[in-house]
């Protein structure tokens, strides 16, 4: 009875000891926690008051970056969370946005550095400075339809958001919304540009565009402090596109058209031409459908993406998408697997394939590739074709087409 009860002490006293970590020396104790991946971190943090104390925000900004394939949801009301793709262990991840955000309504639109900027139902009614006159006249009918939105900008990861200064209503349906770093964010339109810097004045410049038709797939290079965009300066008959560039220091009256004679056809062999940031934000890549024929109604035959260098402004081919998965996005390995005929849309080459991502990866969406994506990697050196590879399990399919761009989560920048 006396060694039961002194092995029942024994028992309670080990039981009452800290766990072995807590025991570690301070530059022990991080230089541990310093070998876990972002991911890992941020879930060890409500562990234990140990663990809270010292993964504050400030050590977690020293850990590297988690890349994300962010998408964006078919529909504004996502419930509340976004669906991340992690490239690097191949897994699909659910963002939970409800605990902090004030409402579930929201769409994301750009990120920069451990910033995500999104568009959000504005907050109730309160004083404020009168927001930035929109860029339509007909904004006010149409503002009883649509319901106000803010632009937004969030850390996910440290659950912390603010608002933009406000806008008017054709900036949020019209807008195209371009980040970068040091809270820099730009608002391009077919008319005009908005241009907001946190260190400025805190409020939003306009500045008016000087191009000869909308911008498409506008993309800010962060390398080279430049804004890139195509335009169409061809008939109504046949589009013809040409690149345009901007400084940020001179967003004023600084557009350009960028162009060399030794770039010969180069714009008119892609059929819907589009660009995205190569990697490091000093390689600009051109996306489109590589036309059979220059004739106008030219089936494509494959996807094909361009690679423009900014230091020797030359292009050379990047990647182009293999024929048995091109076959895929066309209808014809549907059809093959069901023994119809080809579908109509493949004979007259007007399939369309959902181009996103950023900053050296690029991914593909289409209404007849269920459940998944194809994914292509720029490879570090830039003299390959890069890497191709399908990503399954997408979430959702059932809602529409995703569309998303690249996020790198940390916490090296707060709202």
């Amino acid at each position: 009875m006396a060694a039961s009860a002194s092995d029942s002490d024994s028992d309670a006293d080990a039981s009452l000891l800290p766990a072995p970590i807590h025991l570690l020396p301070p530059d022990a104790l991080h230089n541990v926690l310093l070998r876990l991946p972002l991911r890992d971190a941020v879930v060890c943090r409500p562990v234990s008051r140990l663990f809270h104390e010292t993964l504050s925000h400030n050590f977690l900004a020293l850990l590297p970056s988690l890349r994300l394939l962010l998408l964006r949801h078919p529909r504004p009301d996502g419930g509340g969370c976004l669906h991340a793709f992690d490239p690097d262990r191949r897994h699909w991840l659910r963002l939970p946005f409800s605990a902090f955000l004030p409402n579930q309504s929201f769409s994301p639109v750009a990120s920069s550095p451990s910033l995500l900027y999104l568009w959000l139902e504005s907050p109730s009614p309160s004083p404020s400075p009168p927001s930035l006159p929109s860029s339509s006249s007909s904004s006010s009918t149409a503002s009883t339809a649509h319901p106000p939105k803010s632009l937004a900008v969030c850390n996910p990861f440290a659950g912390t958001y603010s608002f933009l200064p406000p806008l008017g209503s054709a900036w949020a349906r019209h807008g195209t919304v371009l980040a970068g770093p040091g809270g820099v964010v730009l608002v391009l339109t077919e008319l005009a540009a908005l241009s907001y810097t946190p260190s400025g004045s805190g409020k939003w410049m306009k500045h008016p565009l000087s191009l000869p038709s909308k911008p498409r797939s506008p993309i800010l290079a962060s390398g080279a402090a430049a804004v890139f965009a195509l335009c169409d300066v061809g008939t109504p008959w046949r589009s013809q596109w040409k690149l345009f560039s901007c400084p940020l220091s001179m967003l004023t009256g600084g557009w350009g058209p960028v162009e060399r004679s030794a770039w010969g056809d180069v714009f008119e062999i892609l059929k819907r031409p589009r660009l995205l940031a190569g990697a490091g934000g000093r390689r600009v890549l051109m996306i489109g459908g590589l036309r059979s024929s220059f004739a106008i109604d030219a089936p494509c035959s494959t996807v094909l993406i361009l690679r423009l260098d900014l230091a020797t402004m030359e292009w050379d081919e990047a990647g182009r998408m293999p024929p048995n998965m091109y076959r895929c996005f066309t209808g014809l390995c549907e059809a093959a697997a069901q023994g119809n005929a080809m579908p109509t849309a493949v004979a007259g080459g007007n399939n369309k394939v959902k181009v996103f991502g950023g900053d050296g990866k690029v991914w593909f969406a289409g209404k007849r590739v269920r459940g998944k994506l194809a994914m292509w990697e720029e490879d570090e050196l830039g003299n390959s074709g890069g890497k191709w590879d399908w990503v399954d399990g997408v979430p959702g399919y059932s809602d529409g087409v995703y569309r998303g761009f690249v996020f790198d989560g940390g916490f090296t920048a707060m709202p």
